[in-house]
């Protein structure tokens, strides 16, 4: 949970980069959109507003009911992005070092490609397929040492972990290979050329 939590705070800006939205569709939309936040408690998301209120990163307001109408639900707060968040979102969308390519921050990441420079977005797949090649080798290492004293369902879920993880790195490497041919676009910096570009 600690290192989703790490990234909640790029996927509320980003959402609110969009427009000003109030908790309950932040909420919904993290689950929608981001789909890493389906079990994304408001005791984790109002903490992670009033933090990024506190930096300057947000500013919210009272929606306003309209004339001649009474309610007895309290009137809804939203949440918009300052200047400052705008600034912090780019920051935040520009890390590419190994929490951008870990599990939990990896999708999240992935589903913000849009707004990032072709150069981070190939250091992160990158990342990621180098963290995944390491995973396979100490999954093939395990099911060598240990097939011999596992039942046969046991050993199935090891191979499927394992294929799991080679279908991972196929989609990463056809990912990278986009990537690298993809042309510039004006105002991006392109992503550099390798020595396998």
């Amino acid at each position: 949970m600690r290192k989703r939590a790490d990234v909640l705070p790029l996927a509320v800006l980003a959402l609110l980069a969009d427009g000003p939205l109030h908790g309950y569709e932040v909420r919904r939309r993290l689950d929608v959109r981001l789909g890493a936040f389906r079990a994304l408690s408001y005791g984790t998301l109002y903490p992670c507003l009033r933090a990024l209120q506190a930096g300057g990163c947000l500013t919210e307001a009272t929606e306003q009911r309209q004339p001649g109408t009474v309610s007895t639900k309290r009137a809804r707060v939203v949440y918009e992005i300052t200047d400052h968040g705008r600034e912090r979102l780019a920051e935040l969308l520009e890390e590419a070092g190994p929490s951008a390519w870990e599990d939990d921050a990896f999708g999240v990441r992935l589903a913000l490609f849009q707004r990032v420079a072709p150069r981070t977005r190939l250091r992160i797949l990158e990342g990621r397929r180098a963290r995944l090649l390491e995973r396979l080798e100490q999954l093939s290492t395990s099911i060598e040492r240990t097939q011999a004293q596992l039942d046969a369902y046991a050993l199935e879920a090891q191979r499927h972990g394992l294929e799991t993880v080679r279908s991972e790195v196929d989609w990463l490497d056809r990912l990278i290979t986009a990537e690298r041919r993809a042309p510039a676009r004006p105002g991006v910096p392109a992503a550099p050329l390798t020595e396998e570009s």
